[in-house]
C-alpha cells in the first residue's frame, strides 16, 4: 500500500479534472473502474476507483483516490494496493507506488 494525502486551495471541478487525466493518460492499461460524487451541505467529495496492470508486479493494481473540497480548500487522498504476489505478506510495493506517482508531482504543484 503507498498512499498521499494534501491540503491546498484550487477549484475543485479543474482538480478533479486534471487528475482523472494524470491517471488515465499516465498508463495504456489505466482505466476509471467507477465513481461517486455527493454534496452534503457546502463540502463537495468525489471519490474516483482507478486501475491498471503493473508490469513489474504482472497484476492489476488499484487506487482509489478522494477529493474533498469546501469552498477553494480541498483536500486529497490517495491510496493503493494490489501490487504484491505474495500470498500472506507484501514482497513488493512498486507498482504501487510507480502507479501512486502518476498524480504525485500533479497534486504537489497545486
Amino acid at each position: 500500500m503507498a498512499k498521499l494525502e494534501h491540503t491546498f486551495s484550487g477549484d475543485f471541478d479543474t482538480v478533479l479534472s486534471r487528475l482523472e487525466s494524470a491517471v488515465l493518460e499516465g498508463s495504456v492499461s489505466a482505466s476509471l473502474e467507477d465513481r461517486a460524487d455527493y454534496t452534503i451541505g457546502s463540502v463537495r467529495v468525489a471519490v474516483r476507483m482507478f486501475e491498471r496492470y503493473s508490469m513489474v508486479g504482472g497484476n492489476r493494481v488499484a487506487m482509489c483516490v478522494t477529493l474533498t473540497g469546501d469552498g477553494d480548500i480541498i483536500h486529497l487522498t490517495a491510496i493503493t494496493a494490489g501490487g504484491s504476489q505474495a500470498l500472506f505478506f507484501k514482497l513488493n510495493t512498486f507498482g504501487e507506488e510507480t502507479f501512486l506517482d502518476t498524480i504525485a508531482n500533479l497534486v504537489h504543484s497545486l
